[in-house]
């Protein structure tokens, strides 16, 4: 079983902002949007993107990452919804 790791959209921002996971070992990423309205995760570095409709969870499953960090956003609310993922 691949570890988890839950983001909540709320408020058009992601929480936590920083997901520190540990590098080498794929894992699951749970994002629960608690928000009215949908949100698209996206993230370049990671290849990964996937609409949320409103309150609703989505599971992503994303492979070992080397050690560093990713960035993501929210492509709806770019201003306000951004993260980034921590391999150490």
């Amino acid at each position: 079983e691949k570890p988890t790791y839950t983001l909540v959209i709320k408020d058009h921002r992601f929480i936590p902002d920083v997901v520190k996971v540990k590098a080498g070992e794929a894992f699951r990423l749970e994002i629960d949007n608690q928000d009215a309205t949908a949100e698209e995760f996206e993230s370049h570095e990671l290849k990964r993107e996937k609409v949320i409709a409103g309150n609703t969870k989505s599971k992503i499953l994303i492979p070992a990452l080397t050690p560093g960090e990713y960035p993501f956003f929210g492509e709806f609310h770019m201003k306000t919804a951004q993260g980034k993922i921590v391999a150490e």
